[in-house]
């Protein structure tokens, strides 16, 4: 069994390849049971234990084990980790061990940028990127591959991460940190967000026709990036319908405050990438595309890292061989 570095991950992994692997998988489908969702009582706070299993009908297996711990950011240290096996599904047996938290920025941030490239406006050239964790550049590269942004604003509660993000980008984008969040969702094209807050953020007065809002960080019903009124003005769409109604915190609060109906989704991931569903109605249209997770990407990721050394080994081989 081959163990993968997080390098390897990176390096296997580049965004457009990656987002394809994601639409195929989405439009093919997989088995995803639910995911195992065990809470972990700790002496500093409570932390989330994730088991996200996977299977091909006639292909790979895997499964992802995350640990979410929140109170790392105390330590400096991420709130995400975990590792993936990767196994062939001829015999079962086990082909890779592979680094988690590289896999799992990656994958996610490939779900939005694909469900950007079916929802934003083609025209879209300012993101307001919120959440200044290591998701937050995955989420701005993963966009940027999608879309033709020209300008990246950057809101986070610490105002020195969120200018120390700008800065890493200011070569590439009219790069900058803000503090008036209302104001830079206002002017924003895609408004991106990936906290772990449980507290409304975004204000759905607060977009302008035209905006994609892509809802990546509440992955438990208690949390929530957004308030109703988003969903109330927005067409939603879902990574999937199993993972939103059992998690997407956002959907939840805004269903308990009488606010929305389940019902009123549009469509799930798969239902867009397969034409099911038209997307967006119109240019002006306000679309929400609310993410938890789906071990379907995890799996797409794994089988794209894993091909993709494997070719790279063969060529390598080749080239010995030719050389010898």
């Amino acid at each position: 069994m081959r163990i993968v570095s997080a390098a390897e991950v990176a390096a296997s992994l580049p965004w457009l390849a990656l987002i394809d692997r994601l639409g195929d998988g989405f439009r093919q489908g997989v088995e995803a049971p639910p995911r195992h969702h065990h809470s972990v009582q700790r002496s500093d706070g409570e932390a989330t234990m994730l088991l996200m299993p996977a299977w091909e009908p006639d292909g790979y297996i895997g499964m992802k084990m995350v640990n979410v711990f929140p109170q790392n950011a105390e330590h400096g240290l991420p709130a995400i980790s975990g590792l993936y096996v990767l196994c062939e599904g001829r015999h079962g047996r086990p082909l890779a061990c592979i680094e988690g938290s590289e896999l799992t920025r990656r994958r996610t941030a490939a779900a939005s940028a694909l469900a950007s490239r079916a929802l934003a406006r083609e025209d879209a050239e300012t993101l307001l990127m919120v959440g200044t964790g290591k998701l937050a550049p995955m989420l701005i590269e993963a966009h940027a591959a999608v879309r033709p942004l020209r300008r990246v604003r950057i809101w986070g509660r610490n105002p020195d991460k969120a200018a120390r993000l700008a800065r890493e980008y200011a070569d590439r984008f009219d790069c900058a940190a803000v503090e008036d969040l209302e104001t830079a969702a206002g002017e924003a094209d895609i408004v991106s967000c990936a906290t772990l807050s449980h507290e409304p953020l975004i204000h759905g007065d607060w977009l302008r026709p035209g905006t994609h809002l892509d809802l990546v960080g509440a992955f438990r019903s208690a949390m929530r990036e957004s308030d109703a009124q988003c969903l109330v003005r927005g067409e939603v769409f879902v990574d999937t319908y199993a993972g939103a109604r059992g998690e997407a915190g956002d959907i939840h609060q805004a269903i308990a405050e009488g606010r929305f109906d389940f019902d009123a989704i549009r469509a799930e991931l798969a239902e867009l990438l397969r034409g099911e569903h038209p997307g967006r109605n119109t240019e002006q249209a306000i679309t929400v595309f609310k993410s938890v997770g789906a071990s379907l990407e995890d799996l797409a990721a794994a089988v794209e890292v894993w091909e993709r050394l494997q070719a790279k080994g063969q060529g390598q081989d080749q080239n010995r061989d030719e050389t010898a």
